[in-house]
């Protein structure tokens, strides 16, 4: 089987839609981060400094309340009102953020400023370093994260060159071309900053929550009551925004889709006065493409204020438990607490959330970047339908001798395209294929190069089964002209070598002129470095063929495939083809599928197919004598017109 269109993209639209598991997803990009472990240490390393940077400047301030702000009882005051002790008795260093014991002696206001004065130092330096080691982190992250990606962007370009003609039958190139580009490009965000700031963040929550822990539990306890309802609300809003944003990967790929083949067909839409209709079918998938963004920015932008709103929440518990605490110059449950304690906590729970809410903002980019490496996952999991066999061994030189041993086809179960074919093209030979629109003639050469693979019966060269040779070896081998004619954007001289990359330009030149392609490269403005449009835009159809038809003769194949090459040129362009092929098939085995009559009749067999069958084979002139099914064809079609008949 080789794959029936409408079965295909509906396999393969479900694929694509198909959600991953999230430890899935992140183990796959795990896999990717291997290579660059010790900057990923690197960068723990930074993380784990800046926060704790961020941990200890909280401590610091509350040491300046209660070590240089706030009168010791040694100062002259005799009661202490709010630090959890009966008035008149002095506060130990245990009931207060200071490093010194405040009952055991008093400092002059001397050493009182000097001592903020350090501290104010030390925050400060606290602060610088964070800055510093932030910076550090993002760029040692976002070098990492590009290497990531690049090597990414390659496995998937590399996938694309795996994968079989039948994928690209029945999937759209712009969709392909949004994973590879802007799926990729959500990612990159990710890894550059979104993923730092949510890793520092949720080692920054731990850090406090810790760090409140060990001061004193009730209170802590007391400061974390709302991030239950936080996780609640982060969970919930976080798994609708994934789903959310997995619909917006798609519906980008169905407008660059869109966008690709408008492009492409931008003459035929002129042609036909199709733009205002073009217009809004774009519009229409602009527009679901819009509806998915907002809703999946509806559930990123209300989890944002609602822990924010439990943000506020924790700072007005903790400073009412604390106020209420300090006011009635009683323990909280147990434990000491201080002015400095308070404004401590009250420093850790704003610390405590700001990442909370930070992290809500940026899981817009991580829900996205899942969703996105969720498609390109799934494209790197398609599985090439056409693959070497694990014994495939590389296919020497050959003589060119071609036989189709009962060959079937189909594209899917029930509905045969080729039944039982066969015939053996001798090498050197010139076997023409001419049958009625779906007979199967294109079908038929594309088994030969293994496009395709049979579903029934072999194809052989030279008495080997082309399924078990290495597929670049047996192309090597083959050299294939197309109708449908894609020139590079690049130079006339380039386009040519890619037929033979290591070719000279002496070589370039001699197949230019072998196929008289250099009568009009010649008047190029640049000649054989004229760089060429897109897709050969500023050349004539005859003159694309003409540089594909070099190419192939540049490449030198003993197995040469014609599918209606000389279909779109004209008569005098057609005759210079003709002396041109005629030295080119010398000496090799040639399939052609042509619309001229002169082909057929050079021919050294003639194959006629209908319904996937050969019902006729013979030279031209036995096949008229014979008066079956090609003569027939031949009356109705070429009798017209014997100077440029229509296609057969």
């Amino acid at each position: 089987m080789f794959g029936g269109p409408d079965g295909m993209r509906r396999m393969m639209s479900q694929e694509a839609l198909k959600p991953r598991k999230l430890g899935d997803t992140l183990r796959r990009f795990g896999d990717y981060f291997k290579p660059y472990w010790p900057i990923l240490l690197l960068v723990a390393g930074l993380i784990i400094a800046s926060t704790w940077a961020q941990v200890t400047a909280p401590e610091l301030i509350g040491q300046a309340v209660d070590c240089y702000l706030t009168p010791s009882v040694g100062a002259g005051f005799t009661g202490a009102a709010g630090l959890g002790t009966a008035p008149g008795a002095a506060p130990t260093a245990a009931q207060t953020n200071c490093w010194y014991d405040p009952g055991a002696a008093a400092l002059d206001n001397s050493a009182r400023l000097t001592g903020l004065g350090g501290l104010i130092l030390r925050i400060v330096g606290l602060y610088l370093m964070m800055s510093v080691l932030t910076g550090a982190t993002f760029f040692v992250m976002s070098w990492a994260g590009q290497h990531v990606l690049r090597n990414l962007r390659v496995a998937v370009f590399r996938h694309l060159h795996r994968l079989s003609l039948g994928y690209y039958a029945e999937n759209e190139a712009g969709d392909l071309m949004s994973r590879i580009t802007n799926d990729t490009e959500t990612i990159a965000q990710a890894f550059s900053f979104a993923l730092v700031n949510v890793v520092s963040g949720a080692l920054l929550i731990v850090w406090i929550a810790y760090n409140m822990l060990a001061k004193s539990v009730p209170y802590a306890l007391i400061s974390l009551s709302v991030v239950p309802a936080m996780v609640v609300a982060t969970n919930w809003f976080s798994g609708q925004a994934r789903k959310a944003f997995r619909r917006t990967r798609q519906e980008m790929g169905s407008v660059n889709a869109e966008l690709q083949e408008s492009i492409a067909a931008v003459r035929e839409v002129q042609a036909f006065s199709r733009e205002k209709e073009n217009i809004e079918n774009f519009m229409l998938v602009n527009a679901a493409n819009r509806d998915a963004n907002i809703r999946a920015v509806s559930f990123t932008s209300a989890l944002a204020p609602t822990l924010e709103g439990l943000g506020y929440l924790a700072l007005a518990i903790v400073a009412g438990v604390g106020g209420m605490a300090l006011l009635r110059g009683q323990p909280l449950f147990g434990t000491a607490v201080s002015l400095g304690l308070v404004i401590t906590f009250l420093a850790y729970a704003q610390r405590f959330n700001q990442p909370i809410q930070q992290i809500a903002v940026l899981w817009t980019n991580i829900q996205s970047a899942i969703a996105g490496g969720e498609r390109i996952f799934n494209l790197l999991d398609v599985q090439p339908e056409l693959q070497d066999a694990p014994d495939a061994w590389a296919l020497p030189s050959i003589q060119g001798r071609v036989e189709f041993d009962q060959v079937h086809a189909a594209y899917k179960e029930g509905q045969a395209v080729l039944n039982g074919v066969s015939f053996v093209a001798e090498p050197g030979q010139t076997v023409a294929i001419v049958g009625p629109t779906g007979a199967g003639k294109t079908t038929l050469i594309n088994l030969i190069p293994r496009f395709y693979d049979v579903t029934g019966g072999a194809v052989l060269i030279d008495g080997i089964d082309v399924r078990f040779v290495t597929m670049q070896s047996l192309r090597e081998q083959i050299g294939i002209v197309l109708q449908d004619t894609f020139l590079f954007s690049t130079t006339v001289m380039d386009n040519i070598r890619f037929g033979r990359p290591s070719a000279t330009d002496e070589e370039v030149i001699a197949a230019a002129r072998l196929t008289y392609a250099d009568t009009f490269i010649e008047r190029l403005p640049q000649g054989y470095q004229t760089v060429l449009g897109e897709r050969g835009s500023g050349l004539s159809q005859g003159q694309r063929q003409l540089i594909a038809i070099a190419r192939a003769a540049l490449a030198d194949p003993r197995i040469l495939i014609l599918d209606e090459a000389t279909s779109s040129v004209d008569t005098r362009t057609e005759r210079l083809i003709q002396q041109a092929l005629e030295k080119l098939l010398a000496g090799r085995t040639s399939f052609v599928i042509a619309h001229r009559l002169s082909t057929i009749r050079n021919a050294d067999q003639v194959l006629v197919l209908d319904k996937g069958q050969i019902v006729e084979r013979g030279t031209h002139d036995d096949l008229l004598a014979a008066q079956g099914f090609y003569y027939h064809l031949y009356q109705s079609q070429f009798r017209k017109n014997r100077v440029s008949p229509p296609d057969l």
